[in-house]
Order: structure tokens, then sequence, then C-alpha cells
């Protein structure tokens, strides 16, 4: 197993009601991989920050880090400052003058391992969000999520992608392969220049609209629904019209039954299933061009 560990420090100042300063610093590593040329996986989850994730056409992983106020969010100017966090010292006195405390030091510790072209990335994400620009080759899977502060961007890449957030969105341009996306307060858009064959994709969110593009030639059974929201595609897809199905059940001489309110449909005959799902958003799945 080759392990690389890498440790800074960020030194953040402030003077009287004045917040951090915006200096930022940035941390890069290269990581080999065993069998460089073959397919690999990424695995990536923050409790904070953003991921963008690029194919290239190299060997090796390249990772940076960088670590963002907790305040602000990526690619958005953070608000303006605020008074410094934790107790206030006294004024007045000969001890205190008027001056502020300055912030303490933080640091940022950030983990990579590679097994087997498996590629793992640990970081203290929890303290503070950070956020991470990752090079892969295009030949690549993904295991990658993050929880607050950031949004999920994953560009020419082909594999398996299994993307997930919480407070963000998650964006897919010009990737292969499948796809199992997930979310909860954001949208999904995802742009796919092929897929694979008979392999199920799922897209969700809670609050988000969902947008897929995909090739003219592909084939699959769609499982549809959108309880606040309406179902648009411009594919010529044979929609199943016939009566909603009622479901019954029973357990401890309790019954229930219920209705199944998805919409199913397929297009060029049918295929592996792909299930889109969101509550409040429209649903979107476009041919490309």
């Amino acid at each position: 197993m080759k392990s690389f560990a890498y440790k800074f420090l960020l030194a953040l100042l402030c003077l009287g009601w004045a917040g951090p300063l915006a200096a930022q610093n940035k941390e890069q590593m290269s990581v080999a991989l065993s069998s460089p040329g073959k397919p690999g996986v990424l695995h990536l989850k923050l409790v904070g920050g953003s991921i963008t994730v690029a194919g290239y056409s190299g060997k090796e992983v390249l990772i940076e880090a960088a670590p963002r106020s907790s305040g602000s969010r990526a690619g958005r100017p953070p608000g303006p400052p605020g008074p410094p966090s934790g107790p206030t010292p006294p004024t007045g006195g000969p001890e205190g003058g008027g001056m502020r405390r300055l912030s303490q030091v933080q640091g940022m510790d950030i983990t990579a391992q590679e097994k087997n072209n498996h590629v793992y990335v640990n970081s203290d994400s929890w303290q503070r969000p950070i956020d991470f620009t990752v090079k892969v080759p295009r030949q690549f899977s993904l295991q990658v999520s993050t929880v607050n502060s950031g949004d999920i961007l994953v560009q020419n890449v082909a594999g398996e992608l299994e993307i997930s957030n919480v407070n963000g969105s998650i964006s897919l341009d010009d990737v292969a392969g499948s796809a199992v996306v997930s979310t909860v307060n954001g949208r999904v858009v995802a742009s796919f220049r092929d897929v694979t064959p008979n392999a199920p994709m799922a897209f969700s969110s809670v609050n988000g609209k969902l947008d897929v593009t995909l090739p003219a030639k592909t084939k699959a059974a769609f499982k549809l629904k959108s309880d606040r929201g309406e179902i648009y595609s411009d594919f010529d897809m044979a929609v199943d019209a016939s009566a909603p199905k009622v479901n019954r059940s029973s357990k401890d001489g309790v019954y229930r039954v219920s209705t199944d309110n998805w919409t199913y449909g397929k297009i060029n005959g049918g295929g592996a299933e792909v299930m889109m799902q969101t509550m409040n958003g429209n649903i979107y799945i476009r041919k490309a061009k």
C-alpha cells in the first residue's frame, strides 16, 4: 500500500471586528497507480466542501485541496465579516485595551492511499469545508460524496459513478458508463456521451430538478415520479397508459391498500431500468443532438 500524508497550517488573523484574512493555501499531491493505464476507482467522502473530478490523459491521480471558511460556499464570495467566534475578551482594562484576541492557527490534514488502483482520500473536512479538485485517468470509476457547503462536478470520466450530496447540486458533464446519483437539496444535471448497455441507473432529489441527456440510441425502461412537478422528454417514449397499480398487503390483521403512481415508459424498445424521482422539481429526459 502506498501512503501519502500531507499536513499544512493556514494562519488566520483577525483584529477588532475584522473577519479572517482572505488568503488561502492549497495542497497538491500526485498518487501513482499500481496498474497504470488500467481502470481504477476514486473514493472521496466529505462532510463539508465541494468536489470537482475531471478525466485527463495522464496515468496518475492528481489531487488539489484548499480549505475554506466555514461560512462561505464554493464559487460564491463570502458574506460580510462578523465578530470573532467564541467568548469576547474584556475591553477597557490594561489587558484588553480595545484589542480582540487573535484567532487560533488552524491546519488541514489530507491523506491519500492507493491499493490495487483504488485511491482512498481522507480529510478533516468536518472541521471546515475543503474544496477538492481531482484529475483522474479517463477510464475511472467514482465513489464521491459531500454533505454541506459544496456542489459536485464530474467531467469527461467513463466508469461506474456513485455520486451523492445532501445540501448541494450534482453535475455530470460528458460522462460515459452508468450512474447512481442522489441529493436532497439541489438539482441533478447529467449529460452522457455513452451509457453501459443493460446497466441500471438512478437519479433522485427531494428539492431540485432532474435533467438527464442520453445518446439517441439508448435503450432504457424508465420509472419516473415527481410529486410536485412535470415530466418532459424529447425521446419518442412509449408510456404505459394503463391504470395505476393497486398494491394490497396485510400484517397482524391490518390491511393496507396503496396506489403506485409512478410513470413507466420505454425508449428504443426498452432496456435496463432508469429510475428518476424528485419531490419538488421537474424531470427532463433529453436526447443528445
